[in-house]
């Protein structure tokens, strides 16, 4: 029995399709596991924003273009074919077609030993056009003289995976759902770390395999037993699904565009996909790759993790952080602006003459008996509000007037993270149907400074969905006030500074 080895070769790994979800995730394993990586892409800028950009080459080329992608295969010894055209207008097939004659020729001629596919399975039965370009790119892969790897996956179930952001969307915002009949489709999603492990083993397989494999996690389930079971490990509560015979794909997507951020012409193609059974048909990768290190990841521990960075409050790093990403399933700061889930923001931001050091005390005293700097009536109405329905109220004030430490609460928010003389985060623990945290920033320069105040919103279900648009007409009131507050109050600090004798 052959088994992956894990071991690193230093060869040279061709990713293209790296800007997308899969492939953006899969540079940093490859890297991380000792292989050199270039990446083929379009537009070299597509890229820069990648926290692992300045570790790759990068080739530009289009796959359709025989000459460029000679180019970009020269000298590579595993490439990884990751295009397809999911979401593109009429006549994408062709496209996908002659993409992937194209690569496969050109990685024939420059002596690639290795090519790895990553596409859809393949049940037999009438495949929607989507799934049956995958199926053709992949046939076009192993007849194309290059021993290959053709991996047939489900949904994957990650943060930004567009299957599962249509998933978690449809599910977080209806309670009760009118669904087409695919809802009974039974399906075998897999978690994007095990995506990601057999993508990597698969660089490693002995030259004589050239097939394809069909991967997935340990659960098969409907549609509606994902979104059930997705409301049960989100926290929500338990989702009413009602099926309809008689919605067709376009209306599906129609409606799946109209209640979800995922575009239409990337939905369209979800749904149809939808009516198509796609259960493992046969287990034949473990002949040749080891099972992930920690067995294979069910479907509520996937979601979970897909979940976890929002659960853990981590905001700075989930959504504005360039580092590299805690986990495969967390979300990347270049996914499109619909994956990750809904995340409300109020961004402000004020300058100032006054130094930053007086600039900060203001923010780290904020407040207690100091309170927050504007529309004083509107908080204590809600610090009422949470009390009246059992929550914290604004009674708990604060240990300090001056300094504040990790840990500890000021009024309904409790501190989460702080740097002195920059940044003072706040998770909030009012009574909320969602998560909210409000980030308070301090720079200087030449003795001016910048107050950037964010506040942030993650909703929870329909309800949180409603929360925020019914107080959004106040915000301009209570964020901007505050921002502009804030600022005042530590230009008041200074004129008594300078009217202070010497």
């Amino acid at each position: 029995m052959n088994r992956h080895t894990g071991k690193a070769h230093g060869d040279l790994c061709l990713v293209t399709g790296a800007s997308g979800y899969i492939g953006g995730r899969l540079v940093p394993e490859l890297l991380d596991a000792g292989y050199r990586v270039r990446c083929m892409a379009r537009s070299a800028r597509r890229l820069r924003d990648h926290p692992w950009a300045g570790r790759v080459e990068i080739a530009e080329a289009d796959a359709t273009d025989p000459e460029a992608t000679r180019r970009a295969l020269d000298g590579v010894d595993v490439a990884y074919y990751l295009i397809h055209a999911i979401g593109g207008a009429g006549g994408f097939a062709e496209n996908d077609r002659r993409a992937a004659r194209t690569f496969a020729a050109e990685a024939r001629d420059a002596g690639v030993r290795r090519l790895v596919y990553l596409g859809g399975m393949t049940p037999e039965e009438e495949l929607s056009p989507h799934l049956r370009s995958r199926a053709e790119v992949g046939r076009i892969m192993l007849e194309g003289g290059v021993p290959t790897v053709w991996l047939r996956a489900a949904v994957i179930i990650g943060s930004g995976s567009a299957s599962f952001e249509m998933l978690r969307h449809l599910t977080e915002r209806l309670p009760v759902m009118v669904t087409p009949r695919w809802v009974h489709t039974r399906i075998q999603p897999i978690a994007i770390r095990d995506v990601l492990h057999y993508l990597l083993a698969s660089a490693d397989l002995p030259p004589d395999v050239s097939r394809g494999f069909d991967i997935g996690g340990p659960d098969v389930l409907t549609y509606g037993d994902m979104m059930r079971r997705y409301a049960a490990v989100a926290g929500l509560n338990r989702r009413i699904i009602v099926p309809v015979p008689v919605l067709s794909p376009r209306l599906s997507s129609l409606w799946v565009g109209a209640i979800t951020p995922v575009p239409g012409g990337l939905a369209r193609p979800l749904v149809e996909s939808l009516r198509n059974e796609v259960v493992c048909t046969d287990d034949d990768i473990g002949r040749y790759v080891a099972p992930p290190p920690e067995g294979p990841i069910g479907f509520d521990r996937s979601v979970a993790l897909a979940l976890r960075r929002v659960r853990e409050a981590d905001v700075a790093t989930r959504w504005s952080s360039a580092g590299t990403p805690g986990a495969p399933s967390d979300p990347l700061p270049t996914d499109p602006d619909w994956a990750g889930g809904s995340l409300y923001t109020d961004d402000r931001s004020c300058r100032t003459d006054a130094p930053p050091e007086m600039l900060w005390e203001v923010v780290e005293g904020i407040g207690g008996e100091r309170g927050w700097y504007s529309f004083p009536i509107a908080w204590r109405a809600r610090g009422a509000l949470d009390r009246l329905v059992g929550g914290v109220g604004l009674r708990r004030g604060r240990r300090d007037p001056r300094r504040l430490r990790t840990g500890e609460t000021v009024d309904f928010w409790r501190v989460e993270e702080i740097e002195t003389g920059r940044l003072l985060r706040l998770h909030a623990e009012m009574r909320l149907p969602g998560l909210a945290w409000l980030e308070l920033r301090v720079s200087g320069k030449n003795g001016r400074s910048l107050l950037e105040q964010r506040a942030l919103f993650h909703p929870r279900g329909l309800a949180g969905h409603a929360y925020w648009w019914a107080f959004r007409p106040l915000h301009d009131r209570i964020f901007g006030g505050m921002c502009r507050g804030i600022v005042r109050a530590a230009e008041r600090s200074r004129v008594d500074g300078l009217s202070q004798p010497r």
